[in-house]
């Protein structure tokens, strides 16, 4: 799956957030550092999402969207 980020500099190196998974955010000294902490970053919150999605009160459905 592929994901669009938003990198800006900061006085650190680099931030970098995913505005389709709000709060999934990370940092890096250099810009492939920041990259590769998204790519990680962005594996758990899916991870803690599809935890999320399988509590026993909690329905599943797919939507197509153009």
């Amino acid at each position: 799956m592929i994901y669009k980020v938003a990198i800006r500099k900061s006085e650190e190196g680099f931030s970098v957030s995913v505005p389709g998974l709000p709060g999934c955010w990370s940092q890096g000294a250099s810009e492939i550092e920041a990259l590769d902490n998204i790519r990680a970053a962005i594996q758990e919150y899916l991870q803690v999402a599809d935890e999320l999605t399988h509590e026993p009160d909690v329905r599943q459905a797919e939507v197509s969207v153009n």
